[in-house]
């Protein structure tokens, strides 16, 4: 389980990146509040997810996002698949693909199923972690606390 003001992980060993490569996502990452989401294609809640994600980039303009996606079944191993769903819901931020689970274990996900998420403030430290149905609430609300906290000059960890 993630610890509040543990580092951001490397981003290193996705099988494959998307939008961007995964040094690039790193890059833009730093000095930015940034927020990891784990996904996967065959998660409805993902999907549904989605627009509140976008949303947010178009309100938080210092909001950095990542997607990693981690298969939870066989067929969702597809890099083909996942591309296309990428193209389908507009995904536009840098995506890594997890096939063999290394970000999830750098993450330290454990065995929970997407979605996650994780928001990291802009030195790196981890700010919040939230996990299933309710998790982007949980993450609204600590983005609204981030950013109060930031643009009052206040350290927010």
């Amino acid at each position: 389980m993630p610890v509040t003001g543990m580092e951001m992980p490397s981003l290193e060993g996705a099988t494959e990146w998307f939008n961007a490569t995964g040094a690039r996502a790193a890059a833009e990452a730093q000095g930015h509040p940034t927020l990891v989401h784990f996904w996967s294609v065959s998660c409805d809640t993902c999907e549904d997810d989605l627009k509140r994600l976008t949303a947010w980039r178009e309100k938080y303009a210092e909001l950095r996002v990542i997607a990693v996606h981690v298969p939870q079944s066989e067929a969702d191993r597809d890099a083909e698949k996942v591309r296309d769903c990428i193209t389908l819901r507009k995904m536009t931020e840098p995506c890594a693909v997890d096939n063999e689970h290394k970000l999830r274990a750098a993450f330290q996900l454990g065995e929970q199923d997407a979605p996650a998420y994780y928001l990291y403030d802009a030195g790196g430290r981890l700010f919040n972690f939230a996990s299933g149905e309710q998790g982007l609430d949980t993450i609204g609300a600590a983005l609204e606390k981030l950013f109060a906290g930031e643009a009052g000059g206040a350290a927010t960890n």
